[in-house]
């Protein structure tokens, strides 16, 4: 499989919506195994398709702990129905933002709905890291990063830092 270049911040791909996914075909099969590449040799846990300069809604995750091996999950169309609670997930990253980590307010559970990599319904519940990390990726599918959820300052500082990085190549 290939590993796909990931789009980082300031691309303006990633702060545009995607559009649903229309057909679960062999060429949505590859991108997703690219994707799931992508993510695990980056390394990271989740990656939307944005992330990678594909206009889609839809995802991939997998919290699995390495020494359990892993355990891949494919969101398309994902939507979240009902959310409760509210958690701090601290130290969040993502891989289009690079050299980057801060604590984001989330909803503590969720219940989602999607299909899953065959075109098959799905709806269940997550609450803690699983909510944090499907909250995250679908967050991409909106064009809304991580950092658009922390206080103006810290914001400010790191698009400064970036630009400042931008000009000195």
């Amino acid at each position: 499989m290939t590993v796909l270049d990931i789009l980082t911040f300031p691309d303006k791909f990633l702060k545009q919506q995607t559009v649903p996914v229309e057909n679960v075909d062999g060429a949505l099969q590859t991108i997703i195994e690219n994707m799931a590449t992508t993510m695990y040799a980056a390394p990271g846990i989740g990656l939307a398709a944005p992330q990678v300069g594909i206009g889609q809604s839809f995802l991939v995750y997998d919290i699995a702990t390495r020494e359990d091996g892993h355990d891949l999950q494919v969101l398309i169309n994902p939507r979240i129905i009902e959310q409760a609670g509210e958690i701090i997930s601290e130290n969040e990253g993502c891989l289009s933002v690079p050299d980057f980590r801060a604590n984001v307010k989330r909803a503590e559970q969720i219940l989602v709905e999607g299909v899953d990599r065959d075109g098959n319904p799905l709806r269940f519940e997550a609450a803690g890291m699983l909510a944090i990390v499907i909250q995250h990726e679908m967050d991409h599918l909106t064009g809304t990063l991580f950092i658009d959820r922390i206080s103006a300052l810290k914001r400010q500082m790191y698009k400064r830092r970036v630009m400042k990085e931008m000009k000195q190549r």
